[in-house]
Formats: C-alpha cells, structure tokens, sequence
C-alpha cells in the first residue's frame, strides 16, 4: 500500500503569466476584470485586480478558478450539466467557494487538471474570454 502520491501542480510563474494576460485581454475590451489562479487544490497560487476592478470580483474570480480547479470543468459547463437535477445542482451551488457560471476554466497539462483560472468584472462571455487568453498564454487551448 502507498502512502502518498505525487500531485502535478501550477508554478507561480504560470499563474502570474495567465492572470496578467486575462486583465490585459479584458482591458482591452473595455472591461475592467479580476483574475484569479488557483493550484489543483484550489488554493489561491496568483490573482491581479485590473484598474476599476469591482472588489466584490475577487472573491468570485477566486470562486470561479476553484471550482474549475476541483471539478475539472468549465464553470458554465458545468452548471449546464447540472441544470438537468435540480437538487443536485442546488445542493452543490450551496457549497462555499462554488461558482456554475461562466468564466472559470480548468488549467489542464498533459490530461492532468494541474489548476485553475477564474476571472469576474465583465459579462460571462467577457470573462470566459479573457479567462482563455490566460489559458492562451500558457500556450493551452
């Protein structure tokens, strides 16, 4: 029997690269956006506030990078997912940290969910945009 195992997980120079990109891709949309980089565990490894930020969208930035992190999904696919069972997809919006919106994504290497992002200030196109120009710059996607 092992004891332990070897987890994968995002550097903090990936998540300060993803997070500088998101802001960036939303600045120049206009919006002004928090983005959030969380490790496999969904503990926060980077986060970057854009000028005007709304403050309320830090912690949902946050949010969003976790739950993509823990569940391995697209915030929005999986609130879509869920939609089919109410209860479940009640039960599991009800837990703290958990975002079914769009915006977050899963940072992905070599099939293994090694973090996640997660950006908040704009509309959740906005956000999924710019949450995948964090995933571009880490040359995912």
């Amino acid at each position: 029997m092992d004891l332990s195992l070897a987890r994968r997980t995002v550097t903090a120079e990936a998540g300060e690269a993803a997070v500088k990109a998101a802001v960036a891709h939303g600045r120049a949309a206009g919006k002004a956006v928090v983005a959030a980089v969380v490790d496999a565990s969904g503990d926060l490894v980077a986060l970057l506030r854009g000028d005007g930020a709304f403050k309320a969208s830090i912690t949902i930035a946050q949010d969003k990078a976790h739950t993509s992190a823990v569940f391995g999904a697209p915030t929005h696919a999986l609130g879509a997912e869920l939609a089919a069972n109410p209860a479940l997809h009640q039960g599991i919006a009800l837990r703290p940290g958990v975002v079914l919106f769009g915006g977050g994504a899963p940072i992905v290497e070599g099939g293994v969910v090694i973090g996640g992002i997660g950006v908040s200030g704009g509309s959740e196109e906005d956000d999924r945009a710019c949450a995948a120009a964090g995933l571009w710059a880490l040359g995912l996607r």
